[in-house]
């Protein structure tokens, strides 16, 4: 980075550095040293999820504005200031979790500039508990979207017609439910990512959130014989819409219909892929359709949905962390809805 900015009072200079650096563009070989070590770091930058640096470039720009307030350093920070900063987010509303984040964003702001990080000292710390203690006092609990199992996709998927966007909304909502897909995972599937198995389809994620390593990782997707068979639907959506490589999932639009008298235009199909905030109106209109409310919906449902359909069928954990592809049972619990806390009590016919 251009040391000269480092300890100065330009959070303006800094925040932009920051922007470009998280965004992780490649420069193009030329064979020179600075070359290498811009290189390098936007490979160590791509280690961070889309999502993730997107979050920490909010963070930092709220901590270089907030520091250009009140004329302080923000380069290296203080411990002293960073805690005022996250007290002044939680004052202005920001949830525990985003504060959480902000603190993250500043870490690493200093980690990649080469500065001692002072976010893990204990006035830092300290803060940071405190603000989630209060918001758990204050009955904030992190929001769970609702579980889409088998039985509520059934109810979700029966007003859906058979209309191209019916077709690839039929197709998105049971490959996600089947692969336990989350909205940025279904949004990036691509057809040539499917590879016809003898017993379903094999999809191969190239990137997940779970996989650190950047490994691709193959999903069973298995044929099924009633209508939330996933292998069924991705072919009538494939057959509709001619789409054999490239994005499996596009916008789909209906064109001005133009002059009296002429026929309706078919709709069109676009040529890129939707985003993962499409995934998730999909879901939620889709639900909303269905008589549910929307805004219990979201892109997790599927996943969720998924894995606590097979906890209440008495699938084993390992087998649901192997679906879900996480890396910890304490992840996997994130993810599952509970039934009746009453049913299978440890104590019941003892007490």
């Amino acid at each position: 980075m251009p040391f000269d900015i480092i300890g100065s009072q330009q959070p303006a200079r800094i925040a932009a550095w920051f922007d470009a650096a998280a965004a992780a563009v490649l420069p193009p070989p030329d064979g020179t040293l600075g070359t290498a070590r811009a290189a390098a770091a936007a490979f160590a930058a791509r280690a961070k999820a889309d999502n993730t640096r997107r979050a920490y470039r909010a963070g930092v720009r709220a901590w270089c504005a907030w520091c250009a307030a009140h004329a302080l350093p923000c380069l290296p920070g203080r411990a002293g200031d960073i805690a005022a900063f996250l007290a002044a987010e939680r004052g202005r509303g920001l949830a525990a979790a985003s504060i959480g984040l902000r603190r993250a964003a500043i870490r690493y702001l200093h980690f990649i500039a080469g500065c001692p990080v002072p976010t893990a000292e204990a006035q830092v710390a300290e803060t940071l508990a405190g603000i989630r203690r209060h918001a758990a006092d204050q009955g904030e609990l992190p929001a769970k979207k609702l579980a889409a199992t088998g039985d509520l996709l059934r109810q979700i998927l029966a007003p859906i017609g058979h209309d191209l966007p019916g077709l690839r909304d039929r197709a998105l909502l049971l490959l996600g439910f089947a692969g336990a897909l989350r909205r940025a995972e279904l949004a990036a599937v691509h057809a040539e990512h499917l590879e016809p198995r003898e017993r379903g389809l094999r999809l191969t994620l190239p990137r997940t959130k779970g996989e650190r390593g950047g490994r691709a990782v193959t999903v069973p997707i298995p044929y099924g014989v009633t209508e939330l068979c996933p292998v069924r639907a991705i072919r009538a959506w494939q057959a509709a819409s001619g789409i054999l490589e490239g994005p499996l999932f596009r916008r789909i639009w209906q064109p001005p219909r133009g002059r009296a008298g002429l026929a309706t235009p078919l709709p069109r199909i676009g040529t890129a892929a939707i985003d993962p905030g499409s995934v998730a109106r999909i879901v939620q209109a889709r639900a909303a359709a269905a008589g549910f409310d929307p805004a219990a919906l979201g892109g997790h449902s599927l996943k969720r949905g998924a894995l606590t359909t097979g906890m209440d069928r008495g699938v084993h954990p390992t087998r649901l962390k192997q679906l879900g592809r996480h890396k910890s049972y304490a992840v996997l619990d994130e993810y599952l809805t509970l039934g009746d806390p009453f049913d299978g009590h440890p104590l019941s016919g003892v007490l």
